[in-house]
């Protein structure tokens, strides 16, 4: 899809062609060997293009970025074993140090509870004071 803007160029574009078209019918033939000429000369005069390299753009892959109907174009090669185990890796190393961080996040919860449990048991309190809901109360009669 274009702009208007765009649009409106090509249109200019066209109607000036269109225009030039018509005028060069009018034209002697001495004067259209000469611009004839001068078109061969410029044509063997222009620059080639420069090559541009291509490239490296990464792209996320969607949900069902493998599927059966992703086919390989014809002509190109599939990839070797070793390069998907290599595109593959990063991914792997990612669910795999979220895995560590929870299950170290998990071990230092539960050596928290420990110790609060072996306080909770070493105190002179007794287990009731700590079931009750009024434990404030419990204390100041303490006192």
């Amino acid at each position: 899809m274009s702009s208007a803007p765009e649009t409106k160029e090509l249109e200019f574009a066209g109607k000036i062609r269109r225009a030039l078209d018509e005028s060069a019918a009018d034209l002697p033939a001495a004067t259209l060997e000469r611009l004839a000429g001068a078109r061969r000369l410029a044509l063997a005069r222009k620059r080639p293009e420069p090559v541009t390299a291509p490239a490296f753009v990464p792209v996320l892959a969607h949900a069902g970025a493998g599927a059966a109907f992703d086919l390989p174009p014809a002509g190109k090669r599939r990839l070797s074993p070793l390069a998907r185990v290599l595109r593959v890796w990063p991914l792997v190393a990612l669910v795999g140090g979220v895995a560590f961080i929870a299950y170290w996040e998990n071990a230092q919860r539960s050596a928290e509870l420990a110790d609060i449990d072996a306080a909770m048991l070493s105190d002179d309190l007794p287990l009731n004071a700590y079931l009750d809901h009024g434990f404030n109360a419990y204390l100041s009669r303490a006192r």
